[in-house]
């Protein structure tokens, strides 16, 4: 269930470990609120580390453009799929191994660093194939990538992020380009981004935070990964997954915490209770399942919604469905919710 924390997060949590594209930012454009809340919350004492599935850019690279948009950072700062990624490889294969990056600069300089021999082609014989984005991506590295696979090496990728949001949408991510080779080759690779739990646990121990806290925009991967590595998980909902898919979302990538955007660090966080006759009860907003339809009381209105009824919401649901009763999807409208 949501948890109730009555002081703002960001005086409770010693660490936010915080997602890039949909909470930060969004492509080269900055998210509202976002840079304001992230200095005032680090003010507060809340350490950050910002950790993308992104393997394509350098930790440099990534620092500078949340500086540029109003959020100091300096590439210590950064943990990437690409440093997970290599850290993986570190468990599986010994240091020296042959491996072919299939990947962006990003990739390349922490497979390097992490004491890897980097070849070119399937026919250097490399013990492992590691891939992550780069936009720059084409047939031939990922042919190059499965004739490898196709001869014995392992195959480790950055993330299986399905899809990329940026200012202009949702572009293909770094999973539709595995998906070519795990096409081509059958195997099902090792994935060392989100939502496994190897990211936010190296960033923790490497900022000796003792109470994280991770904030994300996506249930199945930033959610999920907190859900893995048992930390407490903050959905803002600036970027892929809705308050809908929050309320419908599986137990194993439900959140914590839900805020309409960062501000919420600043800000206490009220858990719904149940009351008489099965409704949940939020601030001055209520829902409940009756018959696996769900119900939205007080709060509910033709236009926007409040964060209290979303949460309302969530309780009612995850409470039906955790008690074996089914809830009709179809009575799950769009939740568009207003900035408070």
């Amino acid at each position: 269930m949501l948890l109730e924390v009555l002081t703002p997060l960001a005086e409770l949590h010693d660490l936010a470990l915080v997602d890039l594209d949909g909470v930060a930012y969004r492509g080269p454009e900055p998210i509202a609120h976002a840079s304001e809340s992230l200095v005032a919350a680090r003010a507060a004492g809340m350490g950050l580390v910002f950790v993308t599935n992104n393997a394509s850019r350098e930790p440099e690279s990534v620092a500078r453009q949340l500086s540029e948009l109003g959020i100091p950072a300096e590439p210590a700062d950064v943990m990437t799929a690409a440093q997970a990624a290599a850290m993986v490889l570190t468990d599986l294969v010994p240091s020296g191994a042959r491996v072919l990056v299939v990947g962006g600069a990003g990739l390349l300089t922490a497979v390097r660093a992490a004491g890897f021999v980097v070849v070119e082609s399937a026919d250097d014989e490399p013990d492992a194939v590691v891939q992550g984005f780069s936009p720059e991506l084409g047939w031939a590295r990922l042919a190059e990538a499965a004739y490898a696979v196709q001869r014995g090496a392992l195959h480790v990728v950055s993330n299986r992020d399905l899809t990329l949001p940026n200012e202009r949408g949702f572009a293909p991510g770094n999973g539709a380009l595995v998906n070519a080779v795990v096409a081509a080759t059958g195997a099902e690779p090792v994935s060392a981004g989100k939502p496994g739990p190897t990211m936010f646990r190296l960033a923790v121990e490497r900022a000796q935070a003792q109470r994280p806290l991770v904030i994300g925009d996506r249930l199945d991967t930033d959610l999920a990964g907190a859900r893995a590595a048992d930390y407490p998980g903050l959905h803002v909902l600036t970027g892929v997954s809705s308050a809908r898919d929050a309320v419908l979302s599986e137990a194993g990538e439900r959140p914590s915490l839900l805020g309409v955007d960062l501000r919420c660090l600043l800000e206490p966080h009220p858990a719904p209770v149940v009351g008489s006759e099965g409704w949940w009860v939020c601030g001055d907003s209520a829902a409940r399942v009756r018959d696996g339809v769900l119900d939205l009381g007080r709060g509910a209105g033709a236009g926007l919604v409040s964060i209290d009824l979303v949460r309302s919401a969530c309780a009612a649901v995850w409470a039906a469905r955790d008690a074996g009763e089914p809830v009709d999807a179809d009575s799950v409208p769009d939740m568009p919710v207003h900035e408070s």
